[in-house]
């Protein structure tokens, strides 16, 4: 595993010219085989991708020889895993020899752009902090992810999920402003249109930090290019008129996890119906090619990959149940990300931002560029 004090590695023949993404192999409940698998599937369908896996080297070496991986791929022999119940703490003291650890590094030495894990979130969002630290004048670093909506690009961009369940109105507004570019740049929105949830549309309606960011976000509206439509209630988040959709992670992480659940209680419900009778079944037959598409629209697994902003350098979260296909799909959006040079770009953002006086944060950076 490369430490701070190692030197650079020579970047080897199979990465050169490719968008390199490392990709913890461990700590998924469905282990490496799944990861593995997920990482062939991105390779088959694009040829600009490799990867660093990190993980037990004799564990993961057969597999890559099976998927025929060798020629996208190298090996990282880290023989620690981080279970999901570990504490976060414990992680940090504990972490150096694992497989996530080595994966975060790989990011913090400018070997890969990205990286990808579907392992413990808490643990996860702990070292990324300590190893990449923070972006200069954030205060709260936050996971977005995408939501099913009817708009154009058929989703949405919502944040915070999960990284830390308070947020005051200087956390909402860096929040909306790294979702800002992670729609400009993930989802090719030129303004995208911002709402803050809250309980109700109404002005006096929330908490009183609702209120304050709701004025902030408003105020940053003009110099940041993108349309702020106020206040949002649940109901809404579908709706396709909300492109960046603003809440705390306490928030954000119940409604990612009903509308999951949703989903899945809709595909059983689908499922049972159409099995009910002979008709019923004839039926399924005659909306094959249609229900094959509502599937994939609601298919939580294509979906998959929470992103951590407001780092210096840019880490995707994947479920932890992820199969092969949703690992593919958290690396898909780790490609794309990495493409558009978004690390680069949400840095520039967050560097622009309206400076407040009460914000400890802030460290009065300046930045020309565009994000």
């Amino acid at each position: 595993m490369t430490s701070p004090a190692d030197p650079t590695p020579e970047v080897p023949d199979v990465l050169r010219g490719k968008v390199v993404i490392s990709v913890d192999a461990m700590g998924g409940d469905l282990g490496a085989s799944a990861v593995v698998s997920g990482l062939a599937k991105s390779r088959d369908k694009n040829p600009d991708i490799a990867f660093i896996l990190h993980g037990p080297e004799a564990e993961l070496t057969p597999l890559i020889a099976k998927r025929r991986l060798d020629d996208c791929c190298v090996i990282r022999d880290a023989a620690g895993i981080v279970t999901m119940d570990e504490k976060p703490a414990q992680v940090m003291r504990h972490g150096k020899g694992t497989s996530m650890w080595s994966a975060i590094e790989s990011v913090r030495d400018k070997e890969a752009s990205v990286a990808v894990s579907c392992g413990n979130t808490g643990a996860l969002m702990a070292l990324s902090m300590v190893r990449l630290r923070k972006l200069p004048g954030v205060n709260r670093p936050a996971i977005a992810c995408l939501w099913p909506s009817r708009s154009r690009n058929e989703y949405a961009v919502m944040l915070d999920v999960g990284a830390d369940i308070r947020a005051d109105e200087h956390d909402l507004l860096q929040y909306a402003l790294m979702g800002v570019s992670y729609a400009r740049n993930g989802l090719d929105i030129e303004a995208p249109r911002v709402g803050l949830l809250n309980v109700g549309t109404e002005d006096h309606k929330g908490r009183a930090e609702l209120k304050a960011a709701s004025e902030l976000i408003e105020d940053a509206a003009a110099e940041h290019r993108f349309v702020y439509v106020g206040f949002v209630e649940g109901g809404d988040l579908p709706s396709g008129d909300i492109d960046v959709i603003v809440t705390d992670g306490f928030t954000g992480n119940i409604a990612l996890k009903t509308a999951e659940g949703t989903a899945k209680l809709i595909s059983e419900l689908l499922r049972k119906a159409f099995q009910y009778s002979p008709l019923s079944r004839f039926a399924a037959l005659l909306a094959y090619t249609s229900l094959g598409r509502l599937g994939k629209r609601i298919d939580p697994r294509r979906v998959n990959g929470g992103v951590f902003l407001g780092l210096n350098g840019t880490v995707v979260k994947s479920h932890g149940a992820a199969d092969a296909t949703g690992v593919s799909a958290a690396i898909k959006l780790a490609f794309q990300l990495a493409n558009s040079k978004f690390s680069d770009k949400l840095a520039a953002k967050v560097a622009m931002r309206p400076q407040t006086t009460s914000d400890p944060a802030d460290h009065g950076a300046e930045s020309g560029k565009t994000a």
